[in-house]
C-alpha cells in the first residue's frame, strides 16, 4: 500500500476543485479528482500532471450511491487509506443574488440542492470514513459558504443580510451542521473536520463578477486539508479567520 498522502477531491474536473487539487499536488499530495465524467476529468488530470502533479481521475457523482461505494472501494484498492477528503461538488439553483423570496422556492430545487450539497456529500464522507481513520492524521473539509452562517444571515446590517438564497443558503447551514456533529464524534481520534468558506470566487457558480480569483479561493480548503496536529477541529473559516455559525 502507498505511503504518500492520498486527498480526494470531489467535483474536481474545473474551477475551484481543481485549482484546490493543483494546490494540494504541489505540497506533494497524490492527488484524486472526483468528476462525474471520467473523459473531462482525465482532462483536468493530465493538467495537473504536466504541471508536475501526481493526479489520478475517479469518476465518481457524489449522487449516486454506486459511485460512491465504488470509489471507495478503489481507493482502498490501490492505497488502503484516504489522508484528505475535500467535499467540494456543490449546486447553486437558484439565480440572483437579491430578487429571490423564499415562499417562490420550488420544492424541486429544494430537493435537488439538499441532495447535492447534504445528502451526497454524507454519503461520500460516510463511505470515506474508514479509510480517514487508517490514515495517520486524516482531514475533512466541506467546501461551505458564508451564506450559510445564521447568525450573519439573521443580523442586520451583516454583508449577507440581504441574500436570501433560500435553498442555497439553508443547504449550507444543514453542510456546517454535518462538520459540528462529525468533528464532535471524531473529537478522540486524529481526524479533523472543518468548514470551509473560499469566498467569492470566479468560477461558474460565482459567477465573473466575484472579486476572488480561484487561486485565491482555494486557499482556505488547502490551509485545512493540510493543518497540523495542533490544529482546530469543528470550525468554520475563511482565510484563518473563524466565522460565525
Amino acid at each position: 500500500m502507498s505511503e504518500v498522502n492520498v486527498a480526494l477531491i470531489t467535483g474536481a474536473n474545473k474551477g475551484l476543485g481543481l485549482e484546490t487539487g493543483r494546490q494540494l499536488g504541489k505540497l506533494g499530495y497524490t492527488v484524486l479528482l472526483g468528476s462525474r465524467d471520467a473523459l473531462k476529468g482525465e482532462v483536468a488530470a493530465r493538467q495537473l500532471r504536466d504541471d508536475g502533479v501526481d493526479a489520478r481521475v475517479v469518476k465518481l457523482d457524489v449522487t449516486k450511491q454506486s459511485d460512491i461505494d465504488a470509489s471507495a472501494g478503489q481507493i482502498a484498492s490501490e492505497f488502503g487509506k484516504l489522508d484528505v477528503l475535500v467535499n467540494n461538488a456543490g449546486v447553486m439553483i437558484e439565480k440572483g443574488w437579491t430578487k429571490n423570496t423564499t415562499s417562490e422556492t420550488t420544492m424541486e430545487n429544494l430537493r435537488a440542492t439538499f441532495e447535492a450539497n447534504v445528502f451526497a456529500i454524507f454519503a461520500v464522507t460516510k463511505a470515506m470514513l474508514p479509510l480517514l481513520l487508517k490514515s495517520e492524521a486524516g482531514r475533512i473539509v466541506n467546501v461551505s459558504s458564508i451564506l450559510g452562517s445564521v447568525s450573519l444571515q439573521a443580523a442586520k446590517g451583516s454583508p449577507t443580510y440581504s441574500t436570501k438564497l433560500f435553498a442555497y443558503n439553508a443547504s449550507k447551514a444543514a453542510l456546517n451542521m454535518l462538520t459540528i456533529s462529525l468533528a464532535h464524534e471524531l473529537r478522540n481520534t486524529k481526524i479533523k473536520v472543518n468548514s470551509a468558506h473560499p469566498g467569492w470566487v470566479k468560477t461558474d457558480l460565482g459567477g465573473s463578477a466575484a472579486p476572488m480569483s480561484v487561486v485565491d479561493g482555494a486557499k482556505t480548503g488547502v490551509q485545512l486539508a493540510t493543518l497540523g496536529e495542533d490544529g482546530p477541529t469543528g470550525g468554520f473559516f475563511h482565510t484563518g479567520k473563524e466565522i460565525p455559525w
